[in-house]
């Protein structure tokens, strides 16, 4: 491993911005896979009901927390692998990449017994109606079973990336993109000799495609690539190197447990909206526009990624300035994206309604907040690229905070005034949920430019 060297840090000190730009291509192309995972399995439970819909949108809330979870152990594994890979530690980089292994295994199998148990509490907080409770509760306990294999798979591609190797991530959870939507169909509709299982298809397939990348992920790693492999002496779960990496990624869980509590009541909030078959039409309507609404994470997360890599790698070698013009350079290039994203989100609102559910209430629900939140995605893309560039250096704590002033103090109380309060429905919720994205990315890049975050010690 010692003949590897620091990948990109030499390129960085010529055209920062277009190494940026070719680093975050792979990452982009994985996440628009991964991104049609979720898309699509929306779109076939706009083919079943608006409680197929709201089934799939609460496990996708539920899959969020165990990605949230397993961030305990990727976020510290980029930081630390980029920063140790810069300064040609590569050995260090390694033993971080086996205990990051061994950590998100054993994580999955709590994050699934805990989606277990809580389930049907989880149903009660959001949905009214048995019918619906038990569709949701039953989709929940089957989808939980994927993640004993997910953990795996983000520890994996996590120590890639930081490593610098954005190619290996990308055909691993592309793959795994493609093989779940393939699987979802045939089960759904019951093509060839399989039987049609409707939602139960959709949840089989994402099972199935999970625990394919899990496998593939650490064969990979047991084979070896970018220098990184798998010791079975060092898969533990003890020693300096977890401490690092718990500590690193410690306020990163912190900050999605935040997240996820606010985007709990947040849902809640957007079910008390309405009562009867207008709360299903609601609730849908809603799922539907964060999933889209997910379009503007691809290239927020691809140049994040790529931003958190060169950042790593830059403070090992001792280059802070350069750490600086990388995240500002990641930030400049996605923000043109995101006007481009604006436009279609704006004008192309009842396309993409009529398109993903054939519920014409769904339809007339959520077209004018999608149109409002339209306006929003380049304050998403900054907040997220310098968000992700400072868990690159370590950094986690600002944006944990940054959570609690936007969610808590911003999204949860706005939503409830104007949507429950004005009466304002789904359009006056998500007012609140604008006005977080905006405060967010306010204090995020505040943080970014003053240049504290080039300090943190890890």
């Amino acid at each position: 491993m010692n003949s590897n060297k620091p990948i990109l840090i030499k390129d960085t000190q010529n055209n920062l911005s277009r190494t940026v730009f070719w680093l975050a291509m792979p990452v982009l192309c994985e996440q628009f896979l991964v991104f049609l995972v979720g898309f699509y399995d929306t779109f076939l439970s706009g083919r079943i009901s608006s409680d197929a819909t709201t089934a799939i949108g609460v496990g996708a809330y539920v899959g969020w927390m165990a990605s949230m979870m397993f961030s305990l152990v990727g976020t510290g594994t980029t930081a630390l692998v980029a920063r140790h890979w810069g300064a040609g530690e590569f050995e260090l980089a390694n033993r971080i990449t086996n205990r990051s292994i061994a950590l998100a295994a054993a994580m999955g199998g709590g994050v699934y017994g805990f989606i277990y148990l809580t389930a049907p509490e989880i149903a009660h907080l959001i949905c009214d109606g048995d019918e619906t409770r038990g569709i949701v509760i039953h989709y929940l306990r089957l989808d939980g079973i994927g993640h004993l294999f997910t953990g795996v798979t983000l520890a994996a591609t996590a120590a890639l990336r930081g490593s610098g190797n954005m190619r290996a991530p990308m055909w691993i959870l592309g793959f795994v993109s493609l093989l779940n939507a393939v699987a979802s169909s045939i089960l759904v509709y019951g093509i060839g000799p399989f039987p049609a299982w409707g939602i139960d298809g959709i949840v089989a397939g994402t099972v199935i495609a999970r625990f394919t990348g899990g496998v593939l992920a650490f064969a990979l790693l047991y084979r070896g690539v970018s220098g990184l492999k798998i010791i079975p002496a060092e898969l533990r779960l003890r020693g300096e190197s977890v401490k690092r990496i718990l500590r690193i990624g410690g306020p990163a869980v912190a900050d999605g447990a935040i997240m996820l509590s606010g985007q709990f009541l947040f849902l809640m909030i957007i079910g008390k909206l309405e009562q009867g078959t207008l709360q299903s039409a609601t609730l849908a309507a809603h799922f539907i526009g964060i999933r889209v609404e997910a379009i503007t994470y691809l290239p927020a997360v691809a140049w994040g990624q790529a931003a958190a890599t060169l950042v790593g790698q830059s403070l090992g070698a001792n280059k802070p300035q350069q750490a600086v013009q990388i995240g500002h350079a990641a930030v400049r290039q996605c923000s043109l994206l995101a006007v481009g994203i604006t436009v279609l989100f704006f004008f192309g609102a009842e396309k993409i309604y009529a398109e993903m559910h054939a519920d014409s209430a769904v339809r007339e629900i959520g077209v004018g907040p999608f149109q409002l939140m339209a306006f929003f995605q380049i304050p998403l893309v900054i907040e997220i690229v310098y968000m992700i560039a400072l868990r690159g250096a370590g950094d986690t704590k600002s944006p944990m905070l940054y959570t609690i002033c936007g969610v808590w103090g911003v999204r949860l109380p706005v939503a409830y005034y104007c949507g429950i309060v004005l009466e304002g429905g789904l359009f006056g919720a998500w007012i609140g949920m604008c006005a977080d994205i905006l405060v967010r990315a306010v204090l995020v890049a505040v943080r970014f430019h003053r240049g504290k975050w080039l300090e943190t010690r890890i």
